[in-house]
């Protein structure tokens, strides 16, 4: 226990911040051992290659792109970025394109208010807007006929070329979440296909978190995007150099972590960057300065983690139906191969075709992933916890 002078001298030290980052951006010291693929991207995107970045949500893709269109920027490249997920219109679309072209790459060419004469040739002209801090905000009317915003969408779309054309830098265009464009219209994807297979200086990155629906886009040969850019794919960092950043993480802030420790810690996340700088920020709030994270503080961190997560994890079981309940006990319980008799007759599965069917959605929604060999696994660590943890 705390005598009242540790009490005192504890309050009077420098607050030291927790070295892990989760929930936003990681950026600087806290982005973790992507060199590899870091270094490709830019690479990509300096020689005018269109990429396709896939990965699951929470695998850091989107601190991944904003880590190389950092350092491109620096390098004097113009960067436009879209993130569809908040684009479920195309007059929204239109609105966040106008406002990317307008804040981040038409000052290059225009002074001041000029460059809102940039918009002058849209066939839809945009309401404009100005916040406190003086910046531009645009909108589109819903009421217009459809072929007016396609003509709008697409002119907005061939602003980045023009920009680089006039300017002679080198231009990217970003979109986050880019499988969500089926959902905006389904026509749109052989609209931009058609804009941008003209577009000699300027590179396309489009980053996507659904693996099937982001494959089909660009390996289907009946889609508009087909071979039309370089598929990138970024899985789990592995446990090894996560296990390095860690240790590093602890050392520098004063505090230890025992191999053990971090074994069980690693074990838990299996190298899923979001996951493991979550439990390894919990387990920092768990270890006083000066002292070594022990067993229990790893166990008091997860409970706390899960407890973070249960709203989420909840409303994720309950939409599940009885047999995708039972295979995701099984699976939380043990890896392997739902539809052999065996591993059925152990977890009280049903028939291999009722497995089958209740599968398929959850591989979709990317909480079951298939293996090597025909195994299945968990995708979320956390959710394998949770189940252990609350439903088994």
């Amino acid at each position: 226990m705390l005598v009242a002078e540790d009490v005192a001298r504890r309050r009077q030290e420098p607050k030291i911040r927790n070295p892990f980052h989760y929930g936003d951006l990681v950026a600087d010291e806290s982005f973790t051992d992507r060199d590899d693929e870091l270094k490709q991207l830019k690479s990509d995107i300096l020689n005018g290659h269109n990429v396709a970045l896939i990965a699951p949500r929470r695998y850091g893709k989107s601190s991944l792109v904003r880590a190389a269109l950092s350092d491109l920027v620096g390098r004097g490249v113009l960067v436009v970025e879209v993130d569809l997920m908040a684009t479920p219109t195309k007059e929204r679309l239109a609105g966040k394109l106008a406002k990317s072209i307008d804040s981040d790459i038409a000052p290059t060419v225009f002074k001041a208010k000029e460059h809102l004469r940039f918009f002058q040739s849209l066939r839809v002209a945009p309401v404009v807007t100005v916040d406190a801090d003086g910046r531009f905000s645009f909108s589109f009317s819903a009421s217009r006929a459809p072929e007016e915003i396609d003509d709008t969408l697409e002119r907005l779309l061939e602003l980045p070329a023009t920009v680089a054309s006039d300017t002679g830098k080198e231009v990217v265009v970003y979109f986050d979440e880019f499988q969500e464009v089926t959902q905006i219209d389904p026509a749109l994807p052989a609209l931009m296909r058609s804009v941008f297979q003209q577009q000699q200086h300027v590179s396309h990155v489009y980053a996507g978190s659904k693996r099937h629906m982001m494959h089909r886009l660009f390996n289907h040969e009946n889609e508009p995007f087909y071979r039309s850019a370089k598929t990138m794919e970024i899985g789990l960092i592995p446990v090894t150099l996560f296990k390095a950043f860690v240790r590093e993480r602890f050392d520098a802030s004063e505090r230890g972590v025992s191999d053990d420790v971090l074994d069980r810690l690693l074990a838990t996340t299996r190298g899923h960057p979001y996951a493991t700088q979550e439990l390894a920020y919990a387990l920092w709030e768990e270890v006083p300065r000066g002292f070594t994270a022990t067993a229990d503080d790893l166990d008091h961190a997860l409970r706390a983690v899960l407890h973070a997560e249960n709203a989420h994890f909840t409303l994720v079981w309950e939409k599940t139906t009885k047999p995708q309940k039972l295979l995701l006990q099984a699976l939380a319980s043990e890896t392997g191969k739902p539809f052999s008799v065996s591993y059925r007759d152990r977890h009280g599965l049903p028939s291999s075709s009722h497995v089958q069917r209740a599968l398929k959605p959850l591989i979709e929604d990317e909480l079951i992933e298939k293996e090597e060999r025909g195994s299945y696994d968990i995708a979320q660590p956390f959710l394998r916890e949770w189940i252990l943890a609350y439903v088994s």
